[in-house]
């Protein structure tokens, strides 16, 4: 048995992330296939990415402060159970309702990527925190640049069940690792659920907690809607196979890698905010190039996913240390914190995602999905600039009352 607070291995927590994150985006290349093969329109199964990301906000929102109040170990336990159980119903399902119910219910892995960010907010403070994030969010961004290549093979070589069988036994996997390595870093017992209510107004007045929550949301959400469009953007405007699309798909991935490498490589030396401005700023200029070429009639799928690249690499640095941000304001709710910045990034992201594949029509182009990339990307912008500014004012009042 683990003891109650030996800390686990990153590499556990890499794996964590990882199984969450291959469980959101190793069928997507399968998307179109799926539609065809349950006789459904695209919209209806693309449900199975925006309801899917819609419930996974929920459940991180509940998982955060269950994990502050009864420990990391058991959540992570018992959403890996009911993840494998419900990748057998997505196997089984004869219909398109029932493939979509049970993917819900998969929705239960999200909180494994809550909890390693509270298990690295439990263990280390500020700056070093969002350093390890960092490492830890960087050696995850492994697994969804792989796996929509892997996922596409799989769908041309055994159909797209095949991407679901993978699902569930790398569940099953890190499951036994997690059972093994996961232990305890929740300090006391945790954190009464009473107490937790009483120290929420102190998060919902913080101007901090809030920017950061937006940053990260309106970040993510660049990407979440990439994911539900793409797909439709590949095969539809740029002609790609699904395995093409699985290979393009790695785009956003590399990216992505490459800046929480400079996040965990610089936060310490750098700061926060001044990384999150950085890549916040390299996210808008990315998209907003792509959209200008778009609009000119330049219609390239190596311009169109090298900005997508470009936007991975913006978010690289922008999401470890918004995380670590949000979490900072009140530590002993690191979880609670997690969860609520997970929830809003991901239910924004729902949001976006369904949007996204609803303006997506024949004829439509690539247009409307770089639209609402730009403009999610510049929200972001714009709160880190509010936190930035909140933060100028209490500077100048301090030196005020100082004097």
């Amino acid at each position: 048995m683990t003891e109650a607070r030996t800390p686990p291995r990153l590499v556990t927590l890499v794996a964590l992330s990882g199984v969450s994150a291959l469980s959101m985006n190793v069928f997507l290349p399968s998307l179109p296939g799926m539609a065809r093969d349950f006789g459904v329109d695209y919209a209806v199964m693309q449900l199975s990415v925006s309801a899917y990301i819609g419930a996974s906000a929920v459940l991180q929102l509940l998982g955060g402060p269950i994990s502050d109040r009864w420990g990391r170990r058991p959540v992570v336990l018992a959403s890996l159970a009911i993840f494998i159980v419900a990748t057998i119903g997505t196997l089984l399902a004869p219909d398109a309702g029932s493939f979509l119910i049970f993917r819900m219910i998969q929705a239960i892995v999200a909180v494994c990527m809550l909890v390693p960010r509270a298990v690295v907010r439990d263990m280390y403070d500020g700056a070093q925190a969002a350093s390890m994030i960092g490492y830890v969010t960087m050696g995850m961004a492994v697994v969804p640049m792989i796996a929509p290549i892997i996922g596409g093979l799989l769908d041309e070589a055994y159909g797209w069940r095949a991407n679901f069988a993978v699902m569930g036994l790398l569940g099953l996997v890190v499951g036994i690792a997690a059972w093994r390595d996961l232990g305890e870093t929740v300090r006391d017992g945790g954190l009464p659920m009473r107490q937790q209510v009483q120290n929420y107004p102190i998060l919902a007045r913080s101007v901090r907690f809030w920017g950061y929550c937006l940053s990260a949301t309106l970040s993510a959400g660049c990407f979440f809607a990439y994911l539900g469009g793409a797909p439709f953007v590949g095969e539809h405007v740029f002609g790609l196979t699904p395995a093409e699309v699985g290979y393009f798909f790695a785009a956003p991935s590399v990216g992505y890698l490459t800046g929480n490498f400079l996040s965990a490589r610089f936060a310490i030396h750098l700061g926060l905010n001044r990384l999150i401005l950085i890549g916040a700023c390299v996210c808008f200029a990315a998209l907003a190039f792509s959209l200008t070429a778009i609009l000119s009639g330049i219609v390239n799928p190596f311009i169109f996913f090298g900005s997508i690249a470009a936007m991975g690499l913006g978010n690289g640095l922008v999401m470890p240390n918004a995380n670590a941000g949000m979490m900072s304001v009140r530590p002993e709710l690191a979880g609670t914190a997690s969860g609520l910045g997970g929830a809003m990034a991901i239910a924004g992201g729902a949001i976006l995602s369904a949007v996204a594949g609803a303006l997506l029509q024949p004829g439509s182009g690539a247009t409307p999905l770089l639209v609402i990339m730009t403009l999610s990307a510049a929200g972001g912008l714009a709160a880190i600039l509010w936190v930035l500014r909140r933060e100028a004012q209490l500077a100048r009042s301090a030196r005020m009352t100082s004097c």
